[in-house]
């Protein structure tokens, strides 16, 4: 199946491990032109020493997605070094994990400034540019968004409260902005990956193992024995379902939150 994604420019924040490095991979295979954003220098030196000993090439950019007018230098550097930008996917920010007798005014403002706005304002600034194509005819074709946002949105965890209000507002966000920007012609989706087998699950296993007593692949096999389909997502797989949503094969599919949990939230 021909996705039409061939030398679509694509800009990945988050895109040096996990599920946005898994992106990456897949969009570069399947022939795009893609641009990933890390703060990590060290995390986006071993993207590109992986991405490379595979035959695939990304642009590289350093950045810390916490300022809008970092988000603004990105977005411009990318569309230097690549073109303009036709798809974006965001996979930026790790909210961390707190016991709830832990919880303050500070750890909530922190886990928006990791999660929230890492998204928000690369978004809105991609945004802005693929509307001022579609508007001035210059866009072959309007652009697409697919934001990667936890299942902690709908399902609340009591270790993950801060990280999950923050994947809610974001979801919130996608909806209404995917309802105003139809009418360019630009869609905007997201995906809500249960547990992945990245280093943030990796982190959450441990703090839950800690708190029961157990050794961390205990808890690993507890964690896959509640999922219906008896394991934890590959990185990969939650990959394949960004690349339709931001192919022409998914024209007709806006303002949609795809679960991806293996069955776990039997949610309408």
């Amino acid at each position: 199946m021909d996705l039409g994604l061939k030398d679509k420019v694509v800009l990945i924040t988050g895109g040096s491990k996990g599920i946005g490095l898994a992106c990456a991979r897949a969009f570069a295979m399947e022939g795009a032109k893609v641009a990933i954003v890390s703060r990590d220098p060290a995390n986006l030196a071993r993207a590109r020493e992986q991405l490379s000993s595979e035959g695939l090439h990304v642009h590289l950019t350093r950045a810390d997605l916490h300022e809008p007018h970092s988000a603004a230098d990105v977005v411009e550097e990318a569309t230097s070094a690549v073109g303009p930008i036709d798809i974006l996917i965001n996979s930026a920010g790790a909210a961390r994990r707190y016991d709830p007798e832990t919880l303050d005014a500070a750890a909530f403002k922190a886990t928006m400034e990791a999660k929230y706005f890492p998204y928000i304002y690369p978004q809105q600034e991609v945004l802005k540019r693929m509307a001022e194509r579609v508007k001035s005819g210059k866009a072959k074709e309007p652009g697409t968004i697919v934001n990667i946002i936890g299942m902690g949105g709908k399902i609340a965890s009591d270790i993950h409260i801060a990280g999950g209000a923050a994947n809610a507002a974001l979801m919130l966000a996608t909806v209404g902005l995917a309802h105003y920007y139809a009418r360019y012609g630009i869609r905007i989706n997201a995906i809500n990956p249960g547990a992945t087998l990245t280093e943030r699950v990796d982190e959450a296993l441990k703090l839950e193992a800690s708190r029961e007593g157990i050794e961390a692949a205990e808890a690993l096999a507890r964690g896959e024995a509640r999922v219906p389909l008896g394991r934890f997502a590959k990185p990969e797989e939650i990959a394949d379902v960004a690349l339709f949503l931001a192919s022409r094969r998914a024209s007709y599919v806006t303002g949609a939150i795809v679960p991806m949990d293996g069955g776990s939230a039997p949610l309408i």
